[in-house]
């Protein structure tokens, strides 16, 4: 589909970088691995540039769960054991999202998580609500099959794919569901980008380093750095990527996480990346200042916890 200039022209300014005060949606499949807790938290405690207006689970299956439905069951549970920490009051924020995967690029897959995303979009007031989507983005793709006017009123922000000059787009949020994936990056919603292969794998820290200046100063801390701890293998140069920090670090200071407009490339069926240069714009991530970020979310969250 080709976008005429002035469609364009819109979209650029809703890929500008946001300022003030920024209304967002978290959907995260948050018992996949342990990045997801990382950005929960550090998006939770960030208010003063991040209104976190509700959480949505994301489905997964890996070796964490049964099937999409046990992993967004997981991951619910996760959300609200992470506001638990946080000493954080759940009511009304957090959501069931879909228990499977797009059958195809037409049909929905309802859920809660869907609904309050189309209910809250539709009903937010001229500034756009930010999607921040760091999971298989099943739940974002219903929400605009169920309410394609949405796409004017938000901004989706997900950590999906490989580098664009990455031989393959093999990663897991966007392999797992390749039509909610084109439909992300076909219907010309406003969309940020950011790649895991030779991006976002830059945000890397270590044991060590999680001892250091994480672990036994808030209650969030130590169960983050227990979580890590509890993946990690005994080679001396051992580090763990927390890939899905990179979004929310791009929300706090875009400065940290350089990134350019390009054509939205095309999801193949060999998935991998085809390229069109008459395609709408997106913005994608190009690097990743690991060391500004983990200075933030280390001082965020070994701040003291208090009840919101």
């Amino acid at each position: 589909m080709l976008y005429s200039k002035s469609i364009s022209d819109e979209l650029l300014k809703k890929l500008d970088p946001p300022k003030g005060l920024v209304r967002m949606v978290l959907d995260t499949d948050t018992y996949n691995e342990v990045d997801d807790q990382f950005a929960l938290s550090y998006a939770l405690k960030s208010p003063e540039k991040l209104k976190v207006e509700a959480v949505y689970a994301a489905p997964f299956f890996n070796a964490n769960s049964s099937g999409p439905a046990d992993g967004m069951e997981k991951s619910y549970q996760e959300i609200l054991k992470i506001f638990s920490l946080l000493k954080m009051d759940t009511a009304g924020k957090v959501f069931k999202g879909s228990t499977g995967y797009l059958r195809d690029a037409q049909t929905p897959q309802p859920s809660p998580a869907a609904r309050d995303l189309v209910q809250r979009a539709m009903n937010g007031g001229p500034d756009p609500l930010y999607v921040v989507s760091i999971g298989a983005i099943t739940n974002v793709a219903s929400a605009i099959l169920l309410e394609p006017a949405i796409i004017g009123k938000i901004v989706v922000v997900w950590l999906g794919g490989h580098a664009l000059n990455w031989p393959d787009t093999r990663e897991f949020n966007l392999e797992q569901d390749p039509p909610a994936s084109r439909i992300i990056l076909d219907c010309g919603v406003p969309l940020i980008q950011f790649p895991c292969m030779g991006v976002t794998t830059h945000l890397a820290t270590t044991v060590a380093e999680l001892d250091a200046f994480l672990a036994h100063r808030s209650d969030i801390g130590t169960y983050l750095t227990d979580i890590v701890r509890s993946c990690s293998n005994t080679s001396a140069a051992w580090s763990r990527v927390i890939w899905d920090a990179v979004t929310i670090g791009w929300l706090i200071n875009p400065d940290w996480v350089p990134t350019q407009i390009v054509p939205s490339p095309i999801l193949t069926d060999q998935i991998t990346w085809g390229f069109d240069s008459d395609r709408h714009p997106i913005r994608s991530a190009t690097f990743v200042q690991r060391d500004a970020i983990f200075t933030d979310l280390f001082r965020k969250l070994t701040a003291p916890e208090s009840p919101v």
